[in-house]
């Protein structure tokens, strides 16, 4: 039997042949116009937290690249969850974009066995624009003002005092358990619907002591209103040299940096993953941003798809771990 003898079977695949080849340019012009009109950028907290610090920082400039409107928009809930699963969910156009953070990527999925998304399989990573350390810090009226008081207090008065998070499963709630566990200390959990919130009320003398973004935290500690005990980094910071890391007090395992990155739904086209992540390294050389999140106490990333994948995966794989070495559950 020839082709020739099924004129609608010899058609079929010279269809099939000609898609495949037209199937690269059609992906290059989808790319060559993208984006044709303003692109999201979902923040999975509210306002005032270090997402949206970071977020807002590279906005404008990001927009700029990229020749169309970066809008942020603000979706909280859940630790993190509710906006991370709409990004999860979007369609994968380039145009509904996300805040990716160890919260919505690694501790929560790590510890909430019913997250509406799957971490590892469900985002397209496209860039790490920042790391940033954490910090323990409490309110003025606490009666300890350097790591070995706040130790002292706590183990003398286990059960009085309550820290604040920006939610169940996020990395400040995953991190102070971890702290606790490993220092044997006990503080009440108050989550929150985001580190803004979080903030204001441990600022407010409303909750006691919080683990937070540096620079969320970094303005109230600078006017006096938070004090700071110890961070989470790889050596002291400047804009904080007289208090110690976890390492120096003994707790290496807790000495964990958050990271800030941009992520999109799967299946987003890698030359539109190629595009946004291009725009961004060149936002983030603008000495104006970078400026604005160094002063925050963050450190400037900016990689690949593929080395954010990759830092993505690994704290996934620590957080489980902590989650089962310290049979953490959701309460």
């Amino acid at each position: 039997m020839s082709f020739t003898q099924f004129p609608s079977k010899r058609k079929a695949i010279q269809m099939i042949a000609l898609s495949a080849v037209l199937m690269p340019a059609s992906g290059l012009i989808y790319a060559q116009n993208y984006p044709n009109k303003p692109v999201t950028l979902q923040v999975p907290f509210a306002p005032g937290g270090t997402t949206d610090i970071v977020a807002r920082a590279i906005a404008e400039s990001l927009g700029k690249a990229m020749g169309q409107n970066v809008i942020i928009v603000n979706k909280a809930g859940g630790g993190g969850v509710i906006g991370a699963n709409e990004t999860a969910k979007a369609a994968p156009d380039g145009y509904n974009l996300g805040m990716a953070t160890v919260s919505t990527t690694a501790a929560n999925p790590a510890i909430n066995p019913k997250i509406p998304y799957n971490a590892a399989t469900d985002f397209t990573p496209i860039i790490n624009l920042a790391a940033t350390p954490n910090v323990i810090a409490v309110h003025p009226k606490f009666p300890a003002r350097d790591y070995k008081g706040f130790i002292a207090e706590l183990k003398k008065n286990p059960g009085r005092y309550s820290y604040a998070s920006s939610g169940t499963g996020g990395i400040g709630h995953l991190q102070t358990e971890l702290f606790k566990n490993l220092a044997g200390v006990f503080m009440t959990h108050i989550p929150y619907t985001g580190a803004g919130p979080a903030l204001r009320d441990t600022v407010g003398g409303q909750v006691e002591v919080i683990f937070d973004n540096v620079p969320s935290a970094l303005p109230h500690i600078q006017s006096g209103r938070l004090i700071p005990i110890v961070v989470a980094a790889p050596q002291r910071l400047s804009q904080l040299p007289n208090v110690p890391t976890f390492k120096e007090v003994g707790l290496e395992p807790v000495n964990r940096m958050a990271y800030y990155g941009i992520l999109g739904p799967k299946g987003l086209p890698a030359d539109v993953v190629q595009k946004v992540n291009a725009a961004a390294r060149t936002a983030l050389q603008d000495p104006a941003v970078k400026k604005r999140i160094e002063d925050t106490g963050s450190i400037v990333l900016g990689n690949t798809p593929e080395q954010f994948a990759q830092q993505m995966a690994a704290e996934l794989a620590v957080y489980k771990k902590v989650v089962e070495s310290q049979k953490l559950k959701l309460e």
